[in-house]
């Protein structure tokens, strides 16, 4: 089994982190990729098909981008944003698309079980925390949605196209402003951060995947990529496409 590369970016501005995330995905020779980062100023993402004037709250985010990946917005903010990116060979994204949620969930629901909380797969039961109609992601759950405190704890979508897969995550360590119904790390009896979590959850990913990892970075064809779709991704026309 090849090496998966784990790529780490911090606090980087909207256009960037969308913008190397698609570039991951256009790139047909790109290894097996991790990446976990987080965002500078705090951003709303709406979904790929979301219409724009069907997400409330939008005017009180700090900026709002439109992700690749379908689903609902999310307010990034106080949290770990985590995006796998390969082809659909992988192990981890063969057979059923709700299959290889579960399969990613099931891990994080591991290292989330070992901090204390009892996290779990929705199933068929509703959550508290739905309320489809204010268009945001945690608002909104399926059966392969994790859950724990009957509320959405983990954001996911996947946009799949020329045999490889993106799959953006975003789990929850405190409550936003946008998001106040949602099940998130705070009641944990030690806080944790981004980093912390992220060094968590590798070690979950190796024993209950099987993934390897090397820390790496884009290179030269992915940054330029990035940079260039990184364009698109601040253009208003863009933004209100739908």
């Amino acid at each position: 089994m090849n090496d998966w590369r784990l790529i780490t970016t911090w606090g980087s501005p909207p256009s960037f982190n969308m913008g190397l995330d698609e570039a991951l995905l256009e790139n047909l020779d790109a290894p097996p990729t991790l990446r976990f980062y987080s965002w500078a100023p705090d951003t709303l993402s709406l979904g790929y098909f979301q219409r724009y004037e069907d997400v409330a709250g939008l005017e009180r985010a700090g900026a709002v981008v439109r992700r690749l990946t379908g689903g609902g917005a999310i307010h990034h903010v106080h949290e770990l944003t985590f995006s796998f990116c390969c082809a659909l060979d992988e192990p981890l994204y063969r057979g059923k698309l709700a299959d290889s949620y579960v399969r990613v969930h099931e891990a994080i629901a591991g290292t989330l079980q070992n901090l204390g909380l009892n996290a779990r797969l929705r199933g068929d039961s509703p959550l508290r925390s739905d309320c489809p109609d204010t268009g945001m992601c945690f608002h909104k759950s399926t059966p392969q949605d994790l859950v724990w405190e009957n509320r959405k704890g983990v954001g996911s979508a996947q946009r799949r196209r020329n045999g490889r897969v993106l799959h953006h995550g975003s789990i929850k360590l405190k409550s936003s402003i946008l998001d106040t119904r949602i099940a998130t790390l705070e009641s944990l009896k030690t806080e944790i951060d981004a980093a912390q979590l992220a060094a968590l959850l590798l070690d979950t990913f190796r024993s209950q995947l099987g993934l390897s990892f090397e820390v790496g970075v884009p290179d030269v064809h992915e940054r330029a990529m990035a940079r260039e779709l990184g364009t698109r991704y601040l253009d208003p026309a863009f933004l209100r496409r739908r």
